[in-house]
């Protein structure tokens, strides 16, 4: 395949950005587990400020697992992971924030790390075309060696993430920032797997695709 265009980060540049957008997932729940507490400290309900820290560790922790995952190392250099791992780092992530159904199906491998970081990337692009919620459907498809993962996403206000889009078609004008630093990531991450990124828009879902390239 040829390489896309935009794809022109360093390395500093590139894990200074997804820096920035881990602990921009994170410091939300940190924040509300802290407000809980001082809710505890000025002698509020009791029940609520332990729903509300309880609530928000939860989230906390399931981002920050989904996020080793998605953008760490897990694991050494060339290391392997169970397609597993990545169907309970998505389902838990969409359960924890209760809008959206993750259903999975194919066959359950242990493949090449930057392959299930890639399929853990495009479903959080999928996730991003339905900011009202909806379902993500995650079909795996000979994962160890021709491997094609296909999401699936119905939804109300449905919509395909432009950016991704412009990053894929190598049209990007502008540089990528900590907020669209994920869909850059997603890219590059299928051209160092060898895989082909698309997406078909139908009249109620949009399907996203990841497949090796000829």
């Amino acid at each position: 395949m040829p390489k896309n265009p935009n794809l022109t980060l360093s390395g500093p540049d590139l894990a200074a950005l997804l820096c920035s957008r881990v602990c921009h997932d994170v410091i939300s729940p940190v924040g509300a587990i802290n407000n809980g507490l001082e809710l505890l400290d000025e002698g509020g309900a009791d029940a609520d400020a332990l729903d509300l820290i309880r609530t928000s560790a939860l989230n906390a922790s399931v981002r920050l697992k989904f996020a080793r995952l998605a953008f760490g190392a897990s694991g050494s250099v060339g290391a392997s992971i169970d397609t597993g791992e990545a169907e309970k780092a998505a389902k838990d992530f969409a359960a924890a924030e209760k809008k959206t159904e993750v259903s999975w199906s194919g066959p359950r491998a242990i493949i090449p790390k930057n392959r299930v970081k890639l399929l853990l990337n495009l479903f959080m692009v999928a996730y991003s075309a339905i900011p009202r919620g909806g379902s993500i459907d995650v079909a795996l498809e000979n994962p160890e060696t021709e491997a094609r993962f296909t999401l699936t996403v119905k939804g109300r206000m449905l919509r395909l993430p432009p950016k991704f889009v412009e990053l894929c078609n190598g049209t990007a004008e502008e540089l990528a920032d900590a907020h669209t630093i994920q869909p850059y990531y997603t890219v590059l991450l299928a051209e160092e797997c060898g895989m082909q990124l698309r997406h078909v828009v139908e009249d109620d879902r949009i399907l996203f695709i990841a497949e090796m390239g000829a």
